[in-house]
């Protein structure tokens, strides 16, 4: 797939596409082949950091206490919760899910990891949601900002799976290189590269879709 390819696809695209009364995203529809995803090993679970903010709000929550909380506060986390919130949360299943669909990325201070698991596991594991954990040589601001620029992809055990890659009203070569951020670690985590690839599409929300390769 050459980058002229993807250039080509994300203009037509945005010709294509008619305009809406609201900000539509770009997505991409990656179709895999040769591979049994019944395996996980096999399944594509993948945090990809995007050259350029896809313009959507990333929310983002940490599980901490003291010093850390307010770093994170400061960073600009969305949600910060301490012993007595997760324990609320893991009595409260509809809320514990509304937040785990809410929220992009959690992060966690290690001393509450083995908590988060035993009461939020059953919630946030599915939905590939568990937090990273804020390990000692790890700072809670760079996290939040590198969390801010990432996406998840996630096959599941499917073969064809979708991915938020910016809004339209970005500009088309900010597009363009996300897309190839995207496509790039596929390549370098499928065991075959490229050729598990069948096909990649790309379209507006609601714009018809075109192909890529």
């Amino acid at each position: 797939m050459t980058s002229e390819q993807i250039t080509e696809a994300v203009k037509k695209v945005l010709e294509i596409s008619p305009q809406r009364g609201f900000e539509e995203s770009v997505d991409l529809a990656i179709n895999l082949r040769n591979l049994d995803l019944t395996k996980p090993q096999n399944r594509i679970d993948e945090e990809i950091i995007l050259p350029h903010i896809k313009g959507k709000p990333v929310k983002i929550a940490v599980f901490a206490k003291g010093d850390v909380a307010e770093r994170a506060k400061a960073a600009g986390a969305d949600y910060i919760f301490g012993e007595t919130e997760i324990k609320a949360l893991a009595n409260e299943p509809p809320r514990a899910r509304s937040l785990a669909n809410e929220v992009n990325f959690f992060i966690a201070e290690t001393a509450y990891m083995p908590m988060i698991g035993k009461s939020l596991g059953r919630v946030l594991g599915p939905r590939g949601k568990m937090p990273e954990p804020l390990t000692s040589d790890k700072d809670i601001a760079q996290l939040i900002n590198r969390a801010r620029n990432s996406i998840k992809v996630r096959s599941k055990d499917r073969t064809t799976f979708h991915v938020s890659i910016g809004q339209r009203t970005m500009q088309p070569e900010k597009l363009v290189e996300n897309v190839e951020s995207v496509i790039t670690r596929m390549e370098q985590k499928l065991e075959r590269g490229a050729q598990n690839i069948r096909s990649v599409y790309i379209k507006t929300t609601m714009g018809p879709a075109v192909r890529v390769v």
